[in-house]
């Protein structure tokens, strides 16, 4: 058993309460680590610790700051097979991904914006003879990171990241679910130098630490990645405070296939884009309209690389689906499958929990499964199931698939698969969406703005989007 503790002011620390939380390895159903069960008293003592750095920390040099997270993101690289198994065990991801993906890219967050800070200039206005008008960008003092369990390190540093390299001290608090890969990162921020008290890891529930963190009068911005109720509860404490507001929310994706795309290519990343961490990621593309003259082309191949993927023990090399994140989700994603079928819809792959032996043979995982024959606007296709879980459909025109594609609440992302660049821009553009992929999925560039519209969230993360909002805009005007 491994206790997971608090950072705090630079020590590792349990909650004031002496309350703990089990967590579970979703792959085997079974207890191995506790966490803290943080509560109000324990976000204080991050913030006054937070509070009581910020000065000098604000205060540091861009270059300093700038190498201080660069030593950062080098002891993620370094610590990559390690957080990797640590992530797995966590998630019950796949080792193989978390080893690709997840720890490569929280490393790549922090470099990122070790390096942006350095590039980030800011603006003037010049009045002719009369003024001259230029914009400071100031740190906003002690901000709150709420990140959620589906990419733990990857979407914590990226939160974190800018944060720090804005200048700010962080109150930050990892999902319950999934807490040890945040407690090693705060061990790594401090073998890395950083200063006791600009990094404050905070476990606990959400009901308690989390909203702890939204409603502490001294934290002035809130970053959270999550669902969309939950979204709803921060806004409903936090707006009234007059805190900055970052809200990454759900998702009800489209993947649009027109009959010119690429076939072999759009097949092999339309099974990725629905499939990848157990179609646990808010960008996985869960509703897949293709056009009709090849529908049942795609629809055969589709399901036939569905079924072959192999559903197994995270550490198999061999595993391309593993557990999904905790028995209460697994059950989740079945009663929408049930669902699914009471709507009417066709089981064309999977349908059940999978069973997989050995050690894993009471872990919480689910069959990559596709639907079709589902009505437009029934629940499976309106509501957020974050899991394996897919439905196709076919159409006959660009008009009818916007239709389809945006008559949800959610616009997160949506990907667009044709030979037609001419129709791909007009199509993208029609899309209410904040993130449009052509002939491509979670293909990221840092400098981009990431983020949704409707249901799926407020504000934008990503490149200056996320220095802007950890910062505040100052103008001074100077008479000449």
């Amino acid at each position: 058993m491994k206790d997971i503790l608090n950072y705090i002011d630079g020590r590792f620390v349990p909650a004031s309460s002496g309350r703990w939380l089990d967590n579970i390895e979703p792959a085997t159903g079974k207890v191995y680590s506790r966490l803290p069960d943080s509560g109000a008293v324990d976000v204080d003592a991050a913030y006054v610790a937070a509070q009581a750095a910020w000065p000098a920390w604000k205060n540091v040099s861009v270059d300093e700051r700038s190498r201080l997270l660069a030593a950062v993101a080098d002891r993620i690289a370094l610590a990559n097979d390690e957080l990797a198994v640590a992530e797995s065990r966590d998630t019950g991801k796949p080792v193989s991904l978390a080893k690709s993906v997840d720890i490569p890219r929280a490393a790549h967050n922090f470099r990122f914006f070790a390096h942006a800070i350095t590039q980030w200039a800011s603006e003037s206005h010049g009045m002719g003879p009369v003024a001259i008008n230029y914009t400071l960008r100031d740190p906003l003092g002690v901000v709150g990171c709420i990140s959620p369990w589906n990419l733990p390190l990857y979407l914590f540093s990226w939160k974190v990241a800018p944060a720090l390299a804005a200048g700010n001290c962080v109150v930050a608090k990892p999902s319950e679910i999934t807490p040890m890969t945040a407690c090693l990162l705060a061990r790594i921020c401090a073998d890395a130098g950083l200063p006791p008290g600009v990094l404050n890891v905070v476990h606990g529930t959400g009901a308690d630490c989390g909203a702890a963190i939204v409603a502490h009068p001294g934290i002035k911005a809130i970053s959270f990645t999550g669902g969309t109720k939950t979204g709803e509860t921060i806004a409903r404490t936090a707006a009234p405070m007059f805190k900055k507001l970052s809200l990454e929310l759900g998702g009800k994706n489209p993947t649009v296939i027109f009959a010119d795309c690429d076939f072999d290519r759009t097949l092999d990343e339309v099974l990725r884009a629905s499939f990848s961490n157990q179609g646990q990621i808010c960008l996985c593309g869960s509703r897949i309209y293709v056009e009709r003259p090849i529908y049942e082309r795609f629809r055969d191949a589709f399901v036939g690389r569905t079924q072959a993927l192999a559903v197994g023990d995270p550490s198999d090399p061999a595993t391309r689906q593993g557990a999904v994140v905790s028995r209460q989700h697994q059950q989740k994603v079945l009663s929408y499958i049930q669902l699914a079928r009471e709507e009417g819809g066709t089981v064309l792959a999977g349908g059940e929990a999978a069973a997989v032996p050995g050690r894993c043979a009471g872990g919480y995982f689910v069959q990559p499964t596709v639907f079709e024959g589902l009505p437009a606007d029934c629940r499976t296709n309106q509501e957020e199931i974050f899991g394996p879980v897919v439905t196709l459909a076919p159409f006959d025109t660009a008009e009818e698939v916007l239709r389809l594609a945006n008559g949800t609440g959610y616009g997160l992302a949506a990907s667009v698969w044709t030979g037609n660049l001419a129709l791909a821009h007009r199509v993208a553009a029609a899309l209410e969406f904040g993130i449009v992929w052509i002939n491509c999925w979670l293909l990221r560039d840092l400098r981009t703005p990431f983020g949704g519209v409707k249901q799926s969230g407020v504000g934008r993360e990503g490149g200056v989007e996320a220095l802007r909002f950890f910062t505040d805009a100052k103008n001074v005007c100077v008479k000449l």
